[in-house]
C-alpha cells in the first residue's frame, strides 16, 4: 500500500480505508478531527482522550498547516466511504521518520483503525524515504496509549523530553509531571 501524490487517492472497496496525503484545504477538518480525538468531553467517547491531563487546545489550524507544507513532512489521511476517519504526520529526518499527530474518529476507536492507519505509515516512510526507524513521543503516564504501541512492536528506549509548560499550543496542562517519552520501531 502506498500513498499517492498530494493531488492522488488511492481508491479502496465501500467501507475500506484509502490513503491520501492531505492539501491545505483539509486543515479545518483536520484540527476538528485531531481535537476530537484528544479533548474535551467529546474526546471520552475513545480511548485516547487527554482530557483528564490537559486543557485547551490539542493543535491549531497554523500548526497542521506548517506540516502539511513542510517538505520534510506529509500528513496521511484515512477516509472511509469518503469521510475523514483518521490522520498522522510522518517527517522524514534522517534515518528515522518521526510519527505524531496522530488521530483516529472516538467513535471508531478500538475498532482497528488505528492499526491500519499505523501500518501505512510505517509502509510509507519506508517507501518515500527509505526510513529504518520509525520514532515517536508519548506523554510518559499515558501507560495504556504506550502499551497499544508495544504490543505494535515499538518500544520504549529510555529517552524522555519535557513537555512544553508555559506553551498553551500544546494545551494546558492539569498536573506538574508531564513528560514526553520516545518509542521506536526499526522498520523493514
Amino acid at each position: 500500500m502506498h500513498v499517492d501524490d498530494v493531488q492522488g487517492h488511492e481508491t479502496a472497496a465501500p467501507g475500506r480505508l484509502s490513503f491520501r496525503t492531505a492539501s491545505s484545504p483539509d486543515v479545518p477538518a483536520l484540527v476538528a478531527l485531531i481535537e476530537s480525538a484528544y479533548r474535551g468531553d467529546a474526546s471520552r467517547a475513545g480511548w485516547t482522550t487527554e482530557a483528564d491531563l490537559l486543557g485547551g487546545q490539542r493543535t491549531d489550524p497554523e500548526g497542521v498547516l506548517q506540516v502539511v507544507e513542510d517538505p520534510r513532512s506529509l500528513l496521511l489521511v484515512a477516509e472511509r466511504d469518503g469521510e475523514l476517519v483518521s490522520c498522522c504526520q510522518l517527517e522524514h529526518r534522517g534515518e528515522y521518520a518521526y510519527f505524531g499527530m496522530f488521530a483516529v474518529r472516538p467513535a471508531l476507536q478500538g475498532g482497528g483503525v488505528g492499526r491500519q492507519v499505523l501500518a501505512a505509515a510505517e509502509a510509507e516512510a519506508v517507501r518515500r524515504w527509505g526510513a529504518r526507524e520509525m520514532r515517536m513521543t508519548v506523554i510518559s503516564v499515558r501507560e495504556e496509549l504506550i502499551a497499544w504501541y508495544e504490543r505494535r512492536g515499538y518500544a520504549l528506549n529510555g529517552e524522555r523530553s519535557p513537555f512544553p509548560y508555559g506553551d498553551e499550543r500544546f494545551g494546558l496542562p492539569q498536573r506538574d509531571d508531564l513528560e514526553f517519552a520516545v518509542l521506536t520501531k526499526p522498520l523493514d
